[in-house]
């Protein structure tokens, strides 16, 4: 089963490296020394959306990161894999929408849609119900971003964002990949938080704390009205599932370091390098 697992893990990353070829899955069966339909169902189950989906969300971001470089619309979406222009357009279940009970049982029944961008900070994905932003995380490559959303919303359906230029989504992950890139605020996206009365309550008091300033464990627990509840309110940064938009980068150890973060410590020091020049 662990060699299974790792083939999937593989067949998803042949898919980001050559997201740009006709990659049918017939090819991609024969790779993982499996059939295609138990492909089909292993890689949705591995990841929550198709094997088709997945090269579609890595198409898109491609898409965009060309047309950003000032290149042709149709040579763009041919370079991305697209084939046609037709195909930028087809229809995407727009559905959005998440209670709290559906949350509780991982999103059964319901649709999270998701965008992908390439960052100076790496691969960045935001997902998001009609309530708001629910996921923003970063790492290395699309397939861990993917694995990740999947285990946090282990039952809900996964889209990528629809091709619609104008949806909402798509300017919410434009609005935060600008301000990564160091041309725009931090965008005031609405978010739709999952956690405990406690992790909220940080949650909320963090994105208090301003643009270029930090503030220690203990800190965020005294403005929290819970003085003794510094290490619960590191675990409750460790459980942030919101980068960025909920700056838990901001919380530094009683000490001055760094301490933790969750998206890894180099990223965090460079937020912070960003949000100082920023102040300067």
């Amino acid at each position: 089963m662990a060699d299974t697992d790792a083939r999937i893990v593989q067949v998803a990353q042949r898919i980001e490296t050559d997201a740009d070829e006709a990659l049918n899955l017939e090819e991609l069966a024969r790779q993982a020394a499996i059939s295609p339909c138990y492909l089909q169902r292993k890689f949705k189950a591995t990841f929550g959306v198709s094997p088709k989906i997945f090269q579609n969300a890595i198409r898109i971001n491609r898409l965009k990161q060309s047309l950003k470089k000032g290149g042709g619309i149709t040579d763009a979406i041919f370079e991305a894999g697209f084939g046609s222009t037709s195909r930028v357009y087809e229809q995407v279940n727009r559905k959005l929408g998440m209670t709290p009970s559906a949350y509780r049982d991982g999103g059964k029944n319901l649709t999270i849609s998701f965008a992908l961008r390439t960052t100076f900070f790496g691969q960045l994905m935001m997902a998001a119900t009609e309530r708001g932003v629910c996921f923003v995380h970063l790492a290395d490559d699309a397939t861990h971003l993917l694995q990740t959303l999947h285990r946090e919303f282990p039952n809900a359906q996964l889209v990528a964002s629809p091709e619609d230029m104008s949806h909402e989504l798509d300017l919410w992950i434009e609005a935060l990949e600008s301000h990564l890139a160091g041309k725009g605020p931090k965008p005031d996206l609405p978010l739709h938080l999952r956690g405990t009365a406690f992790q909220i309550s940080v949650w909320k008091f963090l994105m208090s704390v301003e643009d270029g300033q930090q503030v220690s464990y203990k800190q965020v627990a005294e403005g929290i009205n819970a003085p003794k509840s510094f290490r619960a309110v590191a675990n409750a940064c460790g459980a942030n599932n919101i980068a960025i938009l909920i700056p838990c980068h901001r919380v530094l150890r009683g000490d001055g370091q760094l301490g933790g973060y969750r998206w890894g410590g180099q990223r965090k020091a460079k937020l912070l390098s960003m949000e100082a020049d920023r102040k300067r």
